[in-house]
């Protein structure tokens, strides 16, 4: 393999604590910890192979990269790279499988637990002096209960959501799951009847045209009032208005975000309404970020490279 040129476009994406150091074998490295779109064209105009996290990549920014044969997404979803220009240009596109779903699943787990629990609440009454105050010796309002109770509905059986399924088991949940083509060994239902039965709903699908909105105002409307919705997958797989709004008319009982339609969350989001409810948990699209996790990507994405230059289409996505 002759010496490449690999341009990172968002290294700030991965964590201060990763090395790059693993591509150094493969030629010269330019690493950019933030890349804003109007400087992905000058960054990647000599680039053999482009990694990138979240940053768009189409044919305004590629066409004037020559040279370019690979762009390594570092992570599963890809909804960000105009696949169908890559395909034209025979540029190679790889992502990376399986290396968040332990990550993913414990922060679902941590969210579930966290609203269920009501946690936000009990902290904030210890922290505002309001147990010290009370002469109570403890405090029990509100209301939570035992989650092997409980139903939980996992959206999307891919590796996330099977591990996240097994964690609710062990919970001693009844699990529900909802799947294009139902899977041997588990509970699978449509959409509309696990949006009816669950107390707990977590989403782990892909974004794509059938999935966009998959949980929208109707679905909601179905939902019990005690319902917990986790979203972990991407923005953009909800209504972000229609949640915002059940919360804020008490339509759903708790709210946990990991990933917003806009990233970073933007001023004019929905979500921006909600941000101080007890029962809201709102994260920076952390859950996949693991140190281990991270690590493990980087990893991937070698072993992806090297599998490129060899011939094998070892995690290439299919262009059509």
């Amino acid at each position: 393999m002759e010496d490449l040129k690999i341009v990172i476009l968002d290294a700030a994406t991965l964590g201060s604590d990763i090395s790059f150091r693993m591509f150094d074998r493969f030629g010269s490295v330019d690493v950019h910890q933030v890349t804003a779109q109007a400087e992905v064209g000058e960054r990647v105009a000599d680039a053999d192979v482009v990694i990138v996290n979240k940053i768009r990549l189409n044919e305004t920014n590629l066409s004037v990269a020559k040279q370019l044969k690979l762009i390594c997404v570092t992570a599963t979803g890809y909804d960000n790279i105009d696949v169908d220009y890559c395909r034209n240009r025979g540029i190679g596109v790889c992502n990376v499988r399986g290396y968040s779903s332990e990550s993913v699943a414990q922060t679902t787990a941590a969210m579930a637990l966290s609203l269920v629990n009501n946690i936000a609440c009990f902290d904030r009454y210890v922290k505002n002096g309001s147990y010290t105050d009370s002469g109570t010796q403890n405090r029990v309002e509100p209301v939570f209960h035992e989650m092997s109770t409980m139903t939980w509905g996992v959206v999307g059986l891919g590796g996330i959501g099977k591990r996240t399924a097994e964690i609710a088991k062990t919970f001693g949940c009844r699990v529900l799951a909802f799947k294009r083509t139902p899977e041997p060994g588990y509970d699978c239902v449509d959409i509309d009847t696990l949006c009816r039965e669950s107390d707990i709903i977590s989403v782990h699908l892909p974004l794509t045209d059938e999935t966009r909105c998959i949980i929208n105002k109707e679905r909601i409307a179905k939902m019990k009032k005690t319902a917990i919705l986790i979203n972990v997958a991407r923005g953009a797989v909800v209504d972000e208005t229609a949640l915002a709004e059940a919360i804020i008319n008490g339509q759903i009982g708790g709210l946990g975000v990991d990933v917003y339609s806009s990233e970073p969350m933007s001023q004019d989001s929905p979500y921006q309404l909600i941000k101080g409810y007890d029962n809201v948990i709102l994260t920076p699209h952390m859950a996949w970020g693991a140190y281990e996790s991270r690590v493990r990507c980087m990893e991937e994405i070698v072993k992806n490279i090297d599998a490129f230059y060899s011939g094998d289409n070892r995690n290439r996505i299919d262009l059509g």
